[in-house]
């Protein structure tokens, strides 16, 4: 063995983590770092271990807000700061186990004695994710309910659930995730597809369910008008960290899937990742392998490449996850940091017939994060045939190595078995690494100020458009100029955007002039 063969032999011997109850390898070798850095990092994580327990013990962690940061305890209510939450916590995922099995047996009926064949799923960021990660990943089609998602407001996404669903609307249970209730994108979809569903003689209470903060609009509607159930959201998780709550739990028991497995999955993801040593904690390795290879500034972005199709949708998830907590333009000083980590992701193999040119040979500014699983069906290859899993291992390693002959980096998750208790770890090791890292730069990962500086400036638009509909009414015609003299303070260019919106394409408006023209348009209401 040559030297430099040896010396990275020794690195991977050194860095590769290991635990057999979780039974899955995690390897930074391919990371750059020394074993210097490596020490220097176990000085900082000091602070770090210190705040994470302070942050499970209930400390205040959503300043914005004034909330604690509690989704660890949903897998492990002992941990919980009081009795009181933990009784919550755990009659909740009894409650949850219980609707299951109760809709699954037929118990529970629709208003034609029918069994429910069907789940509509409304929800948006990491109440339509964690959701859409459960179902994409362990869903087998024969068993338990069928799921449609909608998680954006696209009208032709919308109108495509209805058709799809049609005559399955009655044996469909419509689950409405929101947490303050009043977020537009899941509002505006709800009302749509209850109007619809109405128009055909559904009652809409009698197959609704709510997911929704105790006290929140959503909550006092459903509450109000006696939907079929409501689930609790506690104020103290936050979307990106809700799949281990009834957001993640529910699609479980739906697809008949064990709530159990979940939870010990990421609970003993939690707890392996408290060690105070580096070396045997994976959440502290992984967050310390993100520090090296963006140099503590993100100055890399983490390609998510999984080697299994059931975990498609897992770049997707950790987008939100790790880009909104941390994404931050300052750190907790108040100083101007802009920190983050920008996560994009295909599948394997197929990445090897899309882009691992760009990244063998294209500038770099990125990191790897590759995920195989070691398991097959049984019954799959009975044949002489070659084995496609051999083959799927041999073009990761072949990709890893292609990659680190030309100095790229990577890291490398390996399960033995992809289930439901490995999925509940893998989400809990990345939630756990998001936390180390974030301490790591001195940033507040649970606070999202440009999340909400995006909500105000959405609501603020909306707020326009409901003048100019009003100016309509008021007005023979308008121009831009016009408009723009009628509401204060507003933006030309707002107005534009708005009006090409509302009136390109629109019988119910007689447009003169020119689009490429702003100022020469005026528009008339028919």
């Amino acid at each position: 063995m040559n030297k430099h063969n040896l010396n990275n032999w020794k690195k991977f011997s050194n860095y590769l983590w290991f635990n057999d109850e979780l039974n899955i390898w995690i390897d930074i070798s391919k990371i750059n770092f020394n074993d210097e850095d490596f020490e220097a990092i176990n000085q900082k994580f000091v602070n770090v271990f210190n705040a994470l327990d302070e942050l499970e013990n209930g400390a205040i962690a959503n300043i914005d807000e004034n909330r604690q940061v509690g989704h660890y305890w949903l897998r492990n209510s002992s941990i919980a700061p009081n009795h009181i939450l933990k009784n919550k916590i755990d009659n909740e995922i009894s409650s949850i186990k219980e609707f299951g099995k109760e809709i699954l047996e037929g118990n529970i009926l629709n208003s034609k004695d029918q069994k429910y064949t069907d789940v509509l799923w409304i929800g948006i960021g990491g109440s339509g994710l964690g959701p859409l990660l459960i179902i994409d990943s362990l869903k087998r089609s024969s068993v338990g309910l069928n799921f449609s998602f909608i998680d954006n407001i696209d009208p032709f996404l919308i109108k495509e659930k209805l058709i799809e669903l049609n005559d399955k609307l009655s044996s469909t249970l419509f689950v409405i995730v929101s947490k303050s209730g009043g977020t537009p994108e899941p509002r505006i979809a709800m009302d749509i597809i209850r109007k619809n569903v109405e128009e055909i003689g559904i009652n809409w209470s009698s197959q609704a369910i709510a997911i929704t903060m105790s006290g929140s609009k959503l909550y006092q509607k459903a509450s109000e008008e006696d939907w079929l159930r409501i689930f609790d959201l506690p104020d103290w998780v936050g979307g990106r960290t809700s799949i281990t709550s009834s957001v993640g739990l529910l699609p479980l028991v739906f697809i008949n899937e064990n709530i159990d497995n979940f939870l010990k999955g990421a609970s003993k993801m939690d707890e392996i990742s408290r060690s105070k040593q580096i070396k045997n904690n994976p959440a502290a390795l992984l967050a310390a392998s993100w520090y090296f290879s963006g140099e503590g500034f993100g100055k890399r972005d983490m390609v998510v490449l999984p080697y299994r199709d059931r975990l498609q949708v897992f770049s997707k998830y950790l987008q939100q996850l790790v880009m909104e907590s941390l994404g931050k333009k300052l750190d907790r000083s108040g100083n101007i940091v802009h920190q983050g980590i920008s996560v994009f992701g295909n599948k394997g193999s197929t990445d090897q017939h899309a882009y691992v040119q760009q990244l063998r040979d294209g500038l770099d500014n990125f990191f790897c994060t590759f995920i195989e699983s070691l398991d097959m069906p049984d019954d799959l290859n009975n044949f002489d045939l070659e084995d496609p899993k051999s083959y799927l291992s041999g073009f990761l390693q072949g990709t890893r190595s292609a990659l680190s002959k030309e100095g790229r980096q990577s890291v490398t998750i390996t399960i033995s078995k992809f289930n439901t208790f490995t999925l509940g770890a893998i989400i809990a090791l990345f939630e756990r690494a998001v936390s180390f890292y974030a301490e790591l730069v001195d940033i507040n990962a649970y606070d999202q100020p440009g999340v909400e500086a995006g909500k105000k400036a959405a609501a603020d638009i909306i707020s326009i458009q409901q003048k100019i509909k009003f100016l309509f009414e008021k007005n023979d015609f308008l121009t831009i100029e016009k408009i723009n003299k009628s509401l204060e303070n507003s933006d030309p260019e707002s107005i534009f955007l708005i009006l090409r919106q509302m009136c390109f394409n629109n019988k119910n408006f007689n447009i003169e002039g020119d689009w490429s023209i702003p100022e020469s348009l005026k528009i008339r209401k028919l």
